[in-house]
């Protein structure tokens, strides 16, 4: 808005001019009288609203000046005093003594037998030793089966080790002994021979036979620098009947990490080889050796959500005994992990393979009912695909799923030896109650899946299953292989003194061959040994920090199934014992 400074200025002299002479004294006013020609009628001019935000029509505009604001502080006495945080209460749980020795001892029916003796002593600030002693055994007894079923294990272990910030090492040595028999006649074996030959026949058998096992070995491990880890071990395993074999494994490894990577290389040496006295039938010696030696080297990296493991293996195989059978294997390497929802559902998925080396003593371990006589070679094991999703349904629930196809070239399986009804030259595992090893190239099509969970730190479950299918390339059947094979366990804290927990399991159909080679014309059918329910349980009570007690129940479900083709294991088997732990 402009003002009129010209006009402003008159109206000012003319006030001040007025003043002026008003001040004048002026002793008789007087009177006048004023006539009005026109009455005043005040008006109303038109309203505006005024602009919430004005134009300012100023040539410029006033800039903001910035304003501080400062703070003077001084110190103010206080005569508050605040009174002492406490800290709620909690009820603190006792803590467990532990002990680092223990004694297990019991007694079942079938007088069966079970010690276990476990030591471990400090030497010094770094070096220990330790030593545990192991023996299972049981006189048998199960019904409708004339020889002797009885068996016995027994185990020595000794360890010496030393432990630093840069470097672990320990040197073990051992030795087993085990014993069994050829309990599992054929069905038709009662009608070929009198009571008299039958009674030869079964003291041949109850004289059993014995597996002994010695080793020496150890590891060592650097916490610093390239060289990570090299494990040796060099093993003994014989029998009585003359057949004896030898393993030697090296295996030293190498790592570098570099933030979230790693670097690693795997280097093996593994040799087998052994002698038996005799091929099945025949009065021929039998040898074998393999001497595998490998390189694996791998990069692995992780970074946030997913990681991965890259590599692969290479593998010489000489074979000792006929040097024109030596190999040479590449083997994939590959793993990797992805985080889907976090810890809830993790997708992992690879391919792997290797050589897998047989060994007599290996094969024993899973059937101890072998020949002294069985070929050995090694397994390639030319891919494994797999995949699957693993994670938590809660915190306290995991589960994992996984879907794989396996291929195997000479893969072992085993089968029932033939059974011959001549009675010259007779050993007691050549009465179709032994098994041997025969070698297929197998592909294995598998699903499995588990769930685990802890409930509540007193209660833990797990329920797991596997359903598998085989296609065999020579083999008639997968040989003693289930397609199905469940199980699922639970372990109960009752109260502070007693305990509780069940397995159970289930196997499904596995198939066997019988044949006889005495006849004209031989006998060769294959047979079944049926699906099986095992239900074990145990009940113990602590009756004090070092002592306790136990009742094991094993087969509950009273089934007479076979394991193997024609051995049928022990009913019922109930064992009452106690547990020690102490120290020196």
């Amino acid at each position: 808005m402009k003002i009129n400074i010209q006009y402003t200025f008159t109206i000012l002299i003319l006030a001040g001019l007025q003043t002026a002479f008003a001040q004048k004294k002026d002793e008789n006013i007087g009177t006048e009288v004023v006539n009005v020609v026109k009455p005043y009628t005040p008006t109303i001019s038109d309203a505006f609203k005024v602009k919430e935000t004005p134009t300012i029509e100023d040539e410029e505009t006033t800039k903001k000046e910035p304003i501080k604001y400062s703070i003077f502080s001084f110190p103010v006495a206080s005569t508050f005093t605040p009174s002492k945080g406490r800290a709620a209460g909690v009820d603190k749980a006792k803590q467990e003594q532990l002990y680092k020795n223990y004694f297990t001892g019991g007694i079942g029916n079938f007088v069966t037998l079970l010690g276990e003796l476990y030591i471990t002593e400090n030497i010094g600030d770094n070096d220990y030793v330790a030593g545990n002693i192991k023996h299972l055994s049981s006189a048998g007894g199960i019904k409708d089966v004339l020889p002797k079923d009885a068996y016995m294990t027994s185990s020595i272990d000794l360890t010496y080790g030393s432990k630093t910030n840069e470097i672990g090492w320990n040197i073990d040595a051992g030795y087993q002994l085990q014993k069994y028999r050829w309990y599992g006649m054929p069905e038709t074996f009662d009608q070929l021979y009198t009571p008299e030959q039958r009674l030869l026949i079964y003291n041949d058998i109850d004289d059993g036979f014995t597996y002994n096992d010695i080793y020496v070995g150890g590891k060592i491990k650097f916490n610093e620098g390239v060289f990570n880890d090299m494990t040796l071990k060099y093993e003994r395993f014989s029998n009585n009947y003359d057949s004896a074999e030898n393993r030697f494994i090296a295996k030293p490894s190498f790592q570098v990490d570099i933030q979230n990577k790693t670097v690693k290389v795997n280097v093996m040496a593994d040799y087998v080889g052994g002698e038996f006295d005799r091929i099945y039938d025949v009065a021929v010696p039998l040898k074998y050796g393999y001497a595998n030696f490998g390189v694996q080297p791998s990069f692995s990296m992780a970074k946030d959500d997913w990681s991965f493991n890259i590599g692969g293996t290479v593998v010489y195989s000489l074979d000792t005994e006929s040097n024109s059978k030596n190999e040479f294997h590449i083997y994939p390497k590959f793993n990797a992990s992805l985080k889907i929802v976090g810890d809830l559902m993790v997708f992992y998925a690879g391919a792997e393979g290797g050589l897998d080396q047989n060994s007599y003593r290996q094969l024993t371990n899973q059937n101890p009912f072998l020949s002294p006589n069985t070929f050995i070679i090694p397994t390639d094991r030319q891919f494994d695909l797999f995949g699957g999703l693993r994670g938590k349904l809660s915190n306290y629930i995991s589960y994992n799923i996984k879907g794989s196809l396996v291929s195997e070239r000479n893969k072992a399986l085993f089968l029932k030896n033939s059974f011959n009804g001549s009675l010259a030259d007779q050993q007691a595992y050549r009465y179709g109650n032994s098994f041997g090893v025969v070698y297929d190239d197998v592909k294995t099509v598998n699903f499995f899946g588990e769930i685990k969970a802890d409930l509540s730190k007193n209660v833990s479950f797990g329920i797991n299953g596997s359903f598998s299918s085989y296609d065999t390339k020579f083999e008639a059947e997968p040989w003693n292989l289930p397609a199905i094979q469940l199980g699922a366990n639970l372990d109960v804290k009752i109260t502070e003194k007693w305990f509780a927990g069940t397995n159970l399991f289930f196997v499904g159909e596995r198939k066997d061959r019988f044949m006889r080679v005495d006849l004209l014309v031989p006998v060769s059918e294959v047979r079944k040994a049926d699906s099986y329910f095992d239900a074990n349980l145990h009940v113990g009570y602590n009756f004090s920090e070092r002592l306790s007690f136990f009742l094991r129940g094993n087969n509950l479900a009273n089934q007479n199934y076979q394991k193997w083709l024609d051995y049928p294991v022990q009913p019922i088997q109930v064992m009452v014992g106690g547990n020690y732990k102490f120290d020196f």
